[in-house]
């Protein structure tokens, strides 16, 4: 269910609590103890819970105890933004509130001033000493804080730490970057496969193994990179990331059609047969690999017809003088 399908359906459940007289607070959990932060879960989550530090992409509504209105909502947007704890979220209750939270849970949390906006409120939508109501619900979550850790590092500290570390690191990186595309926001996605790339570029390896394992990592960045500089309208990069990662698997049918895709922009048309083609032969039954080879086809038939046109006018005006 979408975050905002599922906002509504929550707003439901709250008022026919609330027509049957039940206290809200009696069906919620003290998370501190102290009474400060109340919560109850609607929907489960799966997994871990949010770790400190953490990135998290949440739909959230703030409300005041008793208002059937929000004063603050993420649910109209599309893409909500990714938050890091401990810069993003300014809220104390609801960052504390979402490290008891897992991948996928609706939960909801009352908290008390001083959780919340304190003894001064925060005017004029906010009023002092206010208790508010926040509805959240955590659609993704990734642990950048190892990410933020290993960058802080020097490099040749970061050469010191295992490979296995490096690995997690630049799958969380290259996370971020897979989330930033499918935002449509293509730039910061670039820059995140270009960040993962670097540090993988950075490590120097101990043994053919590392080398192999860095590759196989490296060709992942290069292939995201190249589509997305296809979304970018930048064909020859595009080709450069693709022709790098055929470097290192010249078989990889990923590789030779994102080459194809950019041959084609080019209008490169024999390259880009060249390329689709040899998919293809990997490949028989894929539907995208044959109906770009068609496109192909077709752009090129249609570039020759207009340089036969071209042609034949230039021999017509020759021969009229």
């Amino acid at each position: 269910m979408s975050g905002n399908g599922l906002i509504s359906s929550i707003r439901r459940l709250i008022h026919a609590d609330e027509r049957l007289g039940a206290p809200l607070r009696q069906q919620m959990e003290d998370v501190l103890g102290d009474g400060g932060i109340l919560k109850e879960v609607i929907q489960h989550g799966d997994g871990p819970p949010v770790p400190r530090n953490a990135s998290v992409l949440i739909h959230y509504s703030g409300f005041l105890e008793y208002s059937d209105h929000p004063f603050e909502t993420t649910t109209h947007l599309k893409y909500p933004q990714m938050m890091k704890l401990g810069r993003d979220v300014t809220l104390a209750g609801l960052e504390l509130g979402l490290l008891t939270m897992k991948k996928g849970e609706f939960s909801r949390f009352l908290f008390q001033p001083q959780y919340a906006y304190g003894d001064m409120g925060c005017p004029p939508f906010i009023p002092t000493a206010a208790t508010v109501l926040y509805e959240v619900h955590i659609l993704d979550f990734l642990d950048s804080g190892q990410v933020d850790d290993f960058i802080s590092m020097s490099p040749e500290e970061q050469n010191t730490v295992p490979l296995s570390t490096l690995l997690e690191v630049v799958n969380t990186v290259r996370s971020f970057g897979n989330r930033y595309f499918n935002m449509r926001r293509y730039d910061n996605a670039k820059d995140r496969y270009k960040q993962g790339m670097m540090l993988l570029g950075n490590r120097d390896a101990q043994s053919d193994a590392e080398t192999e394992r860095i590759d196989k990592a490296l060709l992942l960045f290069y292939l995201n990179l190249s589509l997305t500089e296809l979304r970018l309208d930048s064909p020859h990069k595009a080709l450069k990331y693709g022709n790098k990662a055929l470097e290192i698997d010249s078989n990889n049918t990923k590789a030779l059609f994102r080459c194809g895709q950019a041959y084609l922009e080019l209008h490169e048309y024999d390259s880009a047969q060249d390329c689709l083609i040899t998919a293809q032969a990997k490949k028989p039954f894929d539907s995208d690999i044959n109906n770009l080879l068609r496109k192909v086809a077709t752009c090129y038939k249609e570039s020759l017809d207009k340089q036969k046109d071209l042609y034949s006018k230039m021999f017509r005006h020759l021969r009229s003088k």
